[in-house]
């Protein structure tokens, strides 16, 4: 039997990269909350958007697909998932512990950079709370929490907390009528900041917990197209 040349393990090692980039990239534009929950993905559109060929986005779909993110229908390509509303309130029950788990330890080892990012995100949102910048605000909370689980620097718990699919939640359910910052939403991100700054844990999970737990309540666990 041939063995494999120099060539062939290349050109392995080329296609594992791009199958691993367009994963990383549509993971990514998933877990942005940016599309909407049952929006049908076909395999031309993501091809053409990732460069890469339906094979390759045949077996990024595939590891989607079994990780939750997208639902496959035969010979049509996958579909965003949506969530019944038992499921929804067992992910916010399980964000609530996970991600206050993880400021606990942003506390603990977040570094001095870490913390000025931090400082510069909360700065930017009360920017945005005074101009009355929705968009603006929503985007600095998403980039708030992500840079919180970064500053925990614990893989595993990072890990458990991605594969809640929580953006994808509240994508679906959360009241577009509702406004954002909701009351009090600016003030929690505050005493969570101050937690990880003056190296409280304790505080940190204290604050973190409350904040998830005033954003749950609320969250309108409700379809988009539900009337009532």
């Amino acid at each position: 039997m041939a063995g494999y040349g120099h060539e062939d393990l290349l050109d392995a090692a080329a296609v594992s990269t791009r199958v691993e980039q367009a994963y990383e990239g549509l993971r990514s534009l998933l877990l942005s909350g940016s599309i909407a929950p049952g929006t049908r993905l076909t395999e031309a559109d993501l091809t053409r958007m990732f460069t890469v060929s339906r094979a390759t986005m045949r077996t990024v779909l595939g590891r989607l697909t079994q990780e939750g993110y997208v639902t496959g229908e035969v010979n049509r390509g996958v579909r965003t998932r949506s969530f019944s509303v038992e499921e929804a309130a067992d992910i916010l029950e399980a964000r609530a512990t996970l991600e206050s788990a993880l400021a606990g330890k942003a506390a603990e080892r977040a570094t001095d950079e870490e913390i000025e990012g931090l400082r510069r995100t909360l700065a930017e949102m009360e920017d945005c709370r005074a101009r009355g910048d929705q968009d603006g605000y929503s985007a600095g909370n998403r980039s708030f929490h992500q840079q919180v689980k970064l500053a925990a620097h614990q893989k595993a718990l990072t890990r458990v907390f991605d594969t809640l699919h929580y953006p994808l939640v509240m994508r679906q359910y959360r009241n577009v009528h509702a406004l954002h910052p909701r009351p009090g939403s600016y003030e929690e991100h505050q005493a969570v900041l101050f937690a990880i700054i003056t190296r409280n844990p304790d505080a940190a999970v204290a604050a973190m917990r409350h904040h998830v737990a005033s954003a749950r309540g609320a969250l309108v666990l409700r379809t988009d197209d539900d009337p009532h």
